[in-house]
């Protein structure tokens, strides 16, 4: 008989958990405590590491076609001076595939696409998991489910995480806020991406499909602010007199389109594996968004789970194994990003100029090397 498994989360690393483990012959049920199984309005970067996860699933072309793929990306300062720039057909040369930016409800459909109807549960809302002999029952609103493996794919605040970790740090606040939005189409296009990097605060955007823009914006700030006028009122009140194109994206950005987000950081696990349960994505390491690996980490955990369970005898190995292939690698993905964050969020003046400085008169093969620890890994 197959073997079954619950996930628990209908986010990106959970669709593609089971998605890696339907393809292996097991029998998946998603439990997503919303309605529908899908993803706020943003954009998604899709680094190298995790298009080879989706090739592994088979769906990297499906994604690439639904993806924006730019020709290079540049770092810029408060005046507008660049500091450094990345080819992304270096980053396809290096590392097999490029940058690709999609929105994540596209990413979310293609990935739902790929299961059978019957393993997604809709508005199931989880609330106990407990061992039962050589099983795992998942309690929900409507009745239980019983299962040989449960995946918590559930988030930064997982109730798997809850429920099966007590032990466990809550989320901390990592010193920043971040906003999100998707642009229209402009009259003129704008040409190229990147991020510029002021003292304190950072702006990025990217270009998306049909024209779309993809802008995100940070800023250290006291945690759990909110614009009196309106979020889009208070990125312009920030931004609008940064360089071209910033004014001309802000002009356009939708008044109700834009979505503003204390950044929480998970404190290390001890591991990421007990009995009969395995937390993945956010559950596992949510990180900040600086290196833009949170979905790709979730990708790979994904992969590397189903490996784990193809290749050892029981379930309790495979899990032991899933952790120790994983948490390493992922704890460390979001120590560099932290470190990133702190590197372009710096507020005191003589900092700032001194990584300016240092950014610009590095190598300009510098920053697409130093990411090969992180892209050049194979799932």
């Amino acid at each position: 008989m197959a073997r079954s498994a619950v996930v628990v989360g209908g986010g990106i690393g959970g669709l593609a958990a089971a998605v890696a483990l339907c393809r292996r012959g097991w029998r998946v049920r998603v439990c997503e405590r919303a309605a529908q199984f899908t993803e706020v309005g943003a954009g998604i970067s899709l680094w190298p590491n995790a298009l080879r996860a989706l090739a592994a699933l088979d769906l990297a072309d499906r994604v690439r076609g639904i993806g924006a793929v730019e020709s290079a990306g540049s770092l810029r300062d408060r005046s507008g001076r660049r500091l450094s720039q990345v080819d992304n057909a270096e980053l396809e040369r290096r590392y097999g595939f490029p940058v690709l930016m999609v929105h994540r409800a596209d990413l979310v459909d293609v990935l739902a696409d790929a299961l059978p109807r019957e393993a997604l549960l809709p508005s199931t809302t989880v609330t106990g998991i407990r061992a039962d002999g050589d099983a795992v029952v998942v309690e929900h609103g409507a009745g239980e489910l019983r299962a040989d493996l449960v995946v918590g794919a559930d988030g930064l605040r997982s109730s798997v995480r809850r429920l099966h970790w007590p032990e466990a740090r809550a989320p901390r606040y990592a010193g920043f806020t971040a906003w999100r939005m998707i642009v229209p189409p402009l009259p003129e296009p704008v040409a190229g991406g990147g991020e510029t990097w002021g003292r304190g605060e950072l702006f990025g955007f990217a270009a998306m499909t049909g024209g779309r823009t993809y802008c995100f914006a940070a800023a250290a700030v006291p945690p759990g602010g909110a614009a009196p006028d309106g979020e889009a009122a208070e990125l312009r009140r920030r931004f609008a007199q940064w360089p071209d194109p910033i004014p001309r994206l802000l002009a356009a950005a939708p008044e109700d389109g834009v979505l503003r987000h204390d950044i929480y950081a998970l404190p290390p696990l001890p591991c990421y594996a007990k009995g009969r349960v395995a937390l993945l994505g956010d559950a596992a390491h949510a990180m900040t968004p600086n290196l833009g690996q949170g979905a790709c980490q979730a990708l790979e955990d994904a992969v590397v789970l189903a490996d784990c369970l193809d290749q050892a005898g029981d379930v309790g190995s495979a899990l032991a194994d899933y952790d120790r292939r994983r948490r390493p690698r992922t704890q460390r993905v979001a120590r560099r990003s932290a470190r990133m964050a702190a590197l372009s969020l710096a507020k005191w003046p003589p900092a700032a100029a001194a990584r300016n400085l240092g950014v610009r008169l590095a190598p300009g093969t510098a920053a697409v090397r130093a990411m090969a620890p992180v892209l050049g890994r194979r799932p």
